[in-house]
């Protein structure tokens, strides 16, 4: 018998080890002398199979040294792409850092507000201003040093900093409080791209604090889109968002206009109008004011009530010298919708603010429309006479805090027509109640109603900025006694609360005139 060959390490090495393909002893790290190549070994025990895979991987090995002509136009390609693009980005900050930081090669020098800036004629043309002064036959237009007169007060020296260095860039940083001066500049200087991007700035950034320089600002650069929107925030925030700081900010004519909008967001109903009115009055003519919100109202009454004592009694103080300048605003009141409530009208009685012929009149007319209710049987509007519904409708709000069931109806003599409005389920509904539920005034016992009305309603964020709004659109609504219709069905996506109500109301038909202008008589009278 044929003995064991011990191996290196001392172990016996089992018979057909190799023919069964084991793997080599823990053990025996090397190949002993004799022994073949592991490679060789495999390729012999293992068979074609083996063979085939060492073949694979050589071809591989080939392939990354030889890679075929389109993966090379692929790598290659990406290779300039990513340097030409690292490129790109190293230029523009060279240009910025070289020529306009450095003022290397410059060939003009720009002097104003005692600062020089070292620039160049090519860049400078891009600019409508410089472009004019160096194609023209300008004095200018040979000159290596030019100064500058910087008429516009709101243009400093960072200002044109900036506005010299958006040349030679192609993003500029604008911050909210650079914004006004830097517009002025751009103005000045022609630069359209700038100034586009100074107006979505301020669009962007609209909130209590620049509301009014930015409205008085695009009004003076011809921003036209920036002042629809900083009127639009007004209208949606004076009454819903009091603020101390904006009401002193509120110029005259500002005001005005959103007096007299029916796209005023009312919150109550007109009184409160009135009564915001009355705090921004007085804080125009006391600006040093500073007390909170809270406090204003009874800081204004104490103090109109004051001056009150020093006019004759037949003088309201809007007819004095120190009020005259508040006609104009307070002639945009609805005052029809603020003597209707018995509270409201003895307010305004004893504040001797609007003159007595103005409440007369209104008197007179609310007297006659009361009249035309009752016994001329005027069931209310019949069509969309969108003019008189924007200058002469009843504005009022409500806010809702949270999601919930709400029922509510606004004060005033309203012609009969006890109007409730309830939310509830994502709907809001009106009913005519007439017999069902208890009513302090009188109710029109008229088999039928016309109102004509318009719902809005509306969600803003901290800033004031509308997230969300909806509208009925202007509407003639008919309903019977104790009748109720759903006028508007929410989206749950759209329910952010607080959400806000305003409605605009017509519960009468427009007077009627005759062509001389004066009442058309009853017929049956």
């Amino acid at each position: 018998m044929r003995k064991r060959r011990p191996s290196r390490h001392g172990l016996a090495e089992q018979p057909g080890a190799e023919a069964a393909g084991g793997a080599p002893s823990r053990g025996g790290g090397g190949r002993g002398p004799g022994q073949p190549r592991r490679e060789e070994e495999a390729g012999r025990v293992r068979g074609p199979g083996r063979e085939r895979q060492r073949r694979g991987r050589r071809a591989r090995g080939a392939a990354a040294q030889h890679p075929p002509q389109n993966s090379t136009a692929c790598v290659c390609l990406w290779v300039v792409f990513f340097l030409s693009r690292k490129k790109l980005k190293s230029t523009s900050k060279y240009i910025y850092q070289t020529l306009f930081l450095n003022g290397e090669n410059s060939d003009i020098k720009i002097c104003a507000l005692g600062e020089e800036w070292n620039l160049h004629k090519i860049y400078l043309c891009q600019s409508g201003y410089f472009s004019s002064m160096f194609s023209g036959s300008w004095r200018e237009s040979s000159m290596d040093i030019i100064e500058l007169e910087i008429p516009d007060q709101n243009i400093d020296i960072e200002a044109l900093q900036v506005a010299f260095g958006s040349l030679y860039r192609d993003d500029v940083l604008i911050k909210p409080s650079r914004v006004v001066a830097l517009l002025a500049a751009a103005c000045m200087l022609q630069l359209d791209g700038l100034i586009q991007q100074c107006g979505e700035t301020m669009k962007e950034t609209i909130n209590v604090k620049t509301v009014c320089g930015y409205y008085n600002s695009a009004g003076t650069y011809g921003l036209d889109s920036v002042k629809k929107k900083c009127l639009e925030w007004l209208l949606n925030n004076l009454m819903t968002h009091q603020s101390v700081e904006l009401f002193k900010e509120l110029s005259i004519n500002l005001m005005k206009q959103l007096i007299s909008s029916s796209n005023l967001f009312v919150m109550q109903v007109e009184m409160d109008v009135y009564t915001a009115l009355k705090k921004w009055m007085f804080l125009q003519l006391v600006p040093s004011w500073n007390g909170p919100l809270k406090q204003l109202l009874a800081e204004a009454d104490a103090w109109f009530s004051k001056r009150r004592k020093d006019f004759e009694d037949d003088i309201a103080f809007l007819e004095s010298e120190q009020g005259r300048a508040f006609l104009t605003v307070f002639k945009h009141l609805r005052l029809q919708y603020i003597i209707s409530d018995l509270a409201s009208a003895s307010i305004i009685e004893r504040d001797s603010l609007v003159p007595s012929e103005w409440l007369s009149s209104v008197y007179k007319l609310q007297w006659f429309a009361m009249l035309r209710a009752e016994q001329d049987n005027d069931i209310g509007p019949q069509e969309i006479n969108k003019e008189e519904l924007e200058g002469n409708s009843m504005r009022c709000g409500r806010k809702l805090a949270k999601d919930g069931d709400y029922c509510w109806r606004w004060t005033g003599f309203n012609f009969g027509f006890d109007l409730l409005v309830t939310y509830t389920n994502r709907y809001i509904i009106f009913k005519r109640n007439t017999l069902n539920q208890p009513c302090s005034g009188s109710v029109s016992l008229q088999p039928r109603r016309n109102i004509a009305f318009r719902l809005r309603l509306a969600s803003f964020d901290s800033s004031g900025k509308l997230i969300c709004s909806r509208t009925t659109g202007y509407q003639i609504l008919t309903l019977e006694k104790d009748q109720e219709q759903v006028v508007m069905n929410l989206d749950s996506r759209l329910l952010i609360f607080p959400l806000y109500i305003c409605c605009n109301f017509l519960y009468t038909s427009p007077e009627k005139k005759t062509e001389s202008g004066g009442l058309l008589d009853n017929p049956e009278n």
